[in-house]
């Protein structure tokens, strides 16, 4: 049973909490132990928070997860643990996350318990309302990047802001393509608010929100303010891991339909992930070490 409930967590999905780690990098404090303890701490807490949500989750959806060809086989949906265990677990893994995001700050605390409130809502109300249910998804990725600022106590970037809720938004929107298609005739069955969206709809919002993020993104190395901050140019030169990144998604999206799970294409296809790492790593070297 506690491999279920692990699994029932979603390990899988932990690497969106890396975003914790954000304005730690941005803001020039990667090295400070201090800070690199607590946005360690950070992460811990968000993995703990987003775990008792999906618990929450495919408690509220057991009957229709059962209906989609690769959900059915989460834990609870096909039996492997009990409906009861998952009730206690999430009230137990919540209320810890909770705490422990109030024990590391208060003000963490308080966006901590926003991001938890604000994915239950989504798992009863807000993902059957149409483009509400990708909006407070993004949101949820903006969040933790806002959660990571406050935890070491700097300003939050409007820049970091709009980028991340940008790119949550094309990776929101590649995954309810992909259950549309998946899921075909019997999509409206498993998630209602597919009945409100088209292939040719969807595929419209994530030009828009691929054009936005990666403007926005080159936008940000070449403003002035960035500059200044970092005292370098050359931030610009981390542009062409982001085209490649979001080109490489776009084809696996396209061509492979792995756009339902974001974090299998990550770690599964090789070029996307050294161009992910390339992109970090340059960030680094061109914020710290100046080059």
């Amino acid at each position: 049973m506690l491999g279920a409930l692990f699994q029932s967590l979603r390990p899988r999905q932990w690497p969106k909490n890396l975003l914790v780690f954000a304005g730690l990098v941005f803001s020039l404090n990667l090295f400070n132990l201090t800070d690199l303890l607590r946005a360690l701490a950070g992460f811990v807490v968000f993995c703990l928070l987003s775990g008792g949500v999906y618990l929450v989750n495919d408690l509220a959806d057991v009957e229709k997860d059962r209906l989609h060809p690769l959900k059915r086989l989460r834990p609870i949906a096909s039996g492997r643990l009990g409906v009861g265990a998952a009730k206690t677990a999430a009230v137990v893994v919540g209320v810890i996350g909770l705490a422990g995001s109030f024990a590391l700050d208060w003000r963490f605390g308080l966006v901590g318990s926003a991001y938890f409130l604000l994915e239950l809502a989504y798992s009863f109300r807000l993902k059957h309302l149409v483009v509400l249910d990708v909006m407070t998804v993004a949101a949820g990725f903006a969040l933790r990047a806002v959660a990571g600022t406050v935890l070491v106590h700097v300003t939050l970037s409007s820049w970091l802001f709009v980028c991340t809720i940008l790119f949550a938004l094309f990776i929101s929107l590649a995954k309810r393509r992909h259950e549309l298609i998946t899921l075909a005739n019997g999509g409206a069955g498993h998630r209602a608010v597919l009945e409100n969206y088209s292939e040719t709809l969807l595929d419209q919002m994530m030009a828009v929100a691929t054009s936005s993020s990666v403007i926005a993104y080159c936008l940000y190395t070449i403003a002035p303010e960035t500059i200044a901050k970092f005292g370098t140019h050359n931030l610009m030169l981390t542009v062409p891991f982001v085209l490649y990144g979001v080109y490489r998604y776009l084809y696996l999206v396209y061509r492979k339909e792995m756009g339902g799970a974001p974090e299998q294409a990550l770690l599964s296809d090789f070029p996307l992930l050294v161009d992910v790492l390339l992109w970090m790593a340059s960030v680094v070297a061109v914020i710290y070490l100046k080059i």
